[in-house]
C-alpha cells in the first residue's frame, strides 16, 4: 500500500491515486452482460441454468428454494449465529422504524388540500451476492426495510454454491425477515431473472442489492431499458476512507482499511492523516495484521488500489473525502463529532475509536447497502422509503379553484399551454355561472 504526500502531487496524479478501477464498466462487462440479459429474456429458467453451471461451476438443481429447505437451514444453524442474525435484525428494525416516511395532509391556500400518501412497492426483488463469501448480512440489510414497508411480494436471489444450492446462513437471514420466495441464482442472471421474470423467477418493480461490477452493470442496463425496473443505487466494490489525526490508534486504524479490503481485489482503502508518524505506524501495521488474514491474497491485490495520503492538515482531508464521496467515512480523531458538520457527501460515517465500521456491515442498525463509486454525491444508502412510492393527492373545492386558478391561468399562458390553461378556465366560468345561478335563486342551486 503506497504512501504518498498530497501537495506533492499534481493533478493527474490526484485524481490516479483517488481513481476507482472499477468505477464504469468496460466494453467487455457491458457486451456480456448484455448478451447474458438476452439470454435469459429468451431462454428463462433454462439459461439461469446452463449460466450457473458455466460461471458458478454450480450443478443443475432446482431454481426454488422450497419452504422445507428454509426451515431445514434455520432448524441447523448453530445456535450462536441464530441469535446474531436476531439480535441484528432487531437493531436493523429498531433503526429504520424510526426514520419511516408517514403520510400527512396541508391546506396550502383556502380550499385546496394537498396530501402524500406512501404505498409500499408491489414486488421487489433483492439480490444477495456469494461471490467470495455468502452475505447473510445484505438479506437482513435488504429484507428488513421491506418487511417495515409492507411490500406484499419479495423476491430474493442468491447463488449456488459448489452443491448447487443456497448457503443456508442467507436463507435463515431471509427467513428472519418473512421471505420466502428464494431462488438459487447469481450474478447479472438473476439480475435478468428479477427484471424480465421466468418460468419461476416473478418480474420485480425494482431491484436492490450490491454486487461485482458485472451485477451493477446488470442493474444499470434493465433500469434504462423501456419499461424496465427501478432499482436503489450504483453498489459496486466497497470502499472506506479514512480521516485520521495524531490521536488515532494505528492498530485500529489498519484493521478497518483491511476490513474493506477483504471484500475483494477490487475495493478500495483510503487513509487521509495530517500526521507522518502516524501514516507510517499505520503501513506498518497493515503489513503485521496482512499476513495473518485467511483472506491475505484478496486484500492484498485491494490495497495494490489503495494509498495513504498525507495532508497539510485535517481540513484539507475534509475537502478531499467530500470531492472523493466515500461509501464508508471513519472519523478517527481525538474529537470527532466536533468534525460531523464537515462532512457533506459519504455513505455511512463511523466515529472514534469505539465505532469500527464492522457494526454497520452487520448489527449496529444502520443500512450496509450504500452508493460506491462517488454516488454518495447525490444519494444515501437503502431505507424504508427506498422500498414505497409517495404519491401526492389533491382536493379542491370551488373556492379553493377561483383562489389559485388565476394564478395557473397566468403560468399555464406564459409557457404557451393554452389546452392547461382551457382546463382551468372553463372551470372558473362553469364556477361562477354556478355562483351566479344560485345567488339569483335565492341561494337554491338550480
Amino acid at each position: 500500500m503506497r504512501t504518498v504526500t498530497w501537495s506533492a502531487l499534481d493533478e493527474a496524479s490526484r485524481d490516479e491515486v483517488l481513481s476507482r478501477t472499477t468505477a464504469a464498466a468496460g466494453p467487455q462487462v457491458t457486451s456480456g452482460v448484455a448478451d447474458i440479459l438476452a439470454g435469459v429474456r429468451e431462454g428463462g429458467d433454462a439459461a439461469l441454468q446452463e449460466y450457473a453451471e458455466r460461471f458458478d461451476r454450480a450443478p443443475a438443481r432446482s431454481l426454488v428454494v422450497s419452504g422445507e429447505e428454509i426451515e431445514r437451514a434455520v432448524r441447523e444453524l448453530p445456535e450462536a449465529l441464530r441469535t446474531a442474525i436476531r439480535d441484528a435484525a432487531r437493531n436493523i428494525r429498531a433503526f429504520h422504524e424510526a426514520g419511516m416516511t408517514s403520510d400527512y395532509e396541508v391546506e396550502t391556500a383556502p380550499g385546496v388540500t394537498c396530501a402524500r400518501v406512501v404505498r409500499p412497492i408491489r414486488r421487489v426483488g433483492l439480490y444477495v451476492p456469494a461471490g467470495s463469501a455468502p452475505l447473510p448480512s445484505t438479506a437482513l440489510m435488504l429484507g428488513v426495510p421491506a418487511q417495515l414497508a409492507g411490500c406484499p411480494e419479495v423476491v430474493l436471489c442468491t447463488p449456488p454454491g459448489e452443491d448447487g444450492r443456497a448457503d443456508a446462513t442467507v436463507l435463515a437471514a431471509a427467513a428472519e425477515c418473512g421471505i420466502t420466495q428464494i431462488f438459487v441464482t447469481g450474478g447479472a442472471q438473476a439480475i435478468a431473472a428479477m427484471a424480465y421474470g421466468t418460468e419461476s423467477v416473478p418480474r420485480c418493480d425494482k431491484i436492490f442489492g450490491p454486487g461485482n461490477a458485472w451485477v451493477t452493470e446488470a442493474k444499470r442496463q434493465v433500469s434504462t431499458a423501456e419499461g424496465g425496473p427501478g432499482i436503489d443505487m450504483p453498489a459496486g466494490p466497497s470502499e472506506v476512507l479514512v480521516i485520521a489525526d495524531g490521536g488515532a490508534d494505528p492498530e485500529f486504524v489498519a484493521a478497518d482499511l483491511l476490513s474493506q479490503a477483504e471484500h475483494g481485489p477490487d475495493s478500495q482503502a483510503l487513509l487521509l492523516t495530517d500526521d507522518p508518524a502516524l501514516a507510517s505506524a499505520v503501513a506498518d501495521e497493515i503489513t503485521q495484521q496482512l499476513g495473518i488474514l485467511p483472506r491475505a491474497d484478496i486484500a492484498a491485490k485491494a490495497l495494490d488500489g489503495s494509498a495513504i495520503v498525507i495532508t497539510e492538515d485535517i481540513e484539507e482531508a475534509f475537502g478531499i473525502s467530500n470531492d472523493y464521496a466515500p461509501e464508508h467515512l471513519i472519523l478517527a480523531l481525538r474529537e470527532p463529532q466536533e468534525w460531523v458538520d464537515r462532512v457533506e457527501r459519504a455513505g455511512s460515517v463511523f466515529l472514534g475509536d469505539w465505532a469500527p465500521e464492522t457494526l454497520g456491515d452487520y448489527c449496529s442498525g444502520t443500512n450496509h447497502v450504500l452508493p460506491t463509486a462517488g454516488a454518495a454525491r447525490w444519494t444515501g444508502g437503502v431505507n424504508v422509503a427506498s422500498f414505497q412510492i409517495a404519491m401526492t393527492v389533491q382536493r379542491v373545492t370551488p373556492a379553493g379553484l377561483a383562489g389559485i386558478g388565476p394564478t395557473a391561468v397566468e403560468l399555464s399562458g406564459a409557457e404557451g399551454l393554452i389546452g392547461h390553461q382551457a382546463a382551468v378556465t372553463r372551470r372558473l366560468a362553469r364556477a361562477s355561472s354556478t355562483d351566479a345561478q344560485t345567488s339569483s335563486a335565492g341561494g337554491v342551486r338550480s
